[in-house]
């Protein structure tokens, strides 16, 4: 049985995106707490000091921050348009520098490829789509 909540369309099209963005929200946030807890952002920035970026350091910490105070933002519902947008471009740069090299799968017959970044990505771009402001008619 349905609860009555949502035995509507609309009640089920908004805990959808609910639930896409908080499950958003908690996958992006692990990423930048584990970097954060582990000692990562020197070394990831590091690393993209010795792929020609400069201030590698100082990327790598506004990418993690990111990931951990934007993920707050995101669950909470606020500026998700721009934050969908903001992730989806640090991942679509991930995928250039690191994922595209290792092909499309993640595990399996590849590792470390594009699949799960693309399939954030896209996620990201739906759920932002979703936030955009409204048209009124006049």
């Amino acid at each position: 049985m349905i609860a009555p909540q949502l035995s509507s369309s609309p009640s089920r099209n908004e805990l959808g995106w609910l639930v896409l963005r908080l499950a958003l929200s908690g996958l992006i946030a692990v990423h930048g707490w584990t970097r954060w807890l582990t000692g990562g952002v020197p070394i990831f920035g590091e690393w993209l000091t010795s792929q020609g970026l400069p201030f590698g350091y100082a990327i790598a910490a506004s990418v993690t921050g990111i990931e951990i105070l934007g993920t707050v933002l995101l669950a909470t519902g606020k500026i998700v348009a721009p934050l969908t947008l903001t992730f989806a471009a640090i991942y679509s740069v991930g995928i250039y520098m690191v994922h595209a090299q290792e092909g499309w799968f993640v595990v399996g017959k590849g590792r470390n490829g594009v699949e799960y970044s693309v399939l954030l990505i896209v996620a990201l771009l739906c759920l932002g789509l979703q936030h955009l402001p409204r048209k009124t008619a006049n």
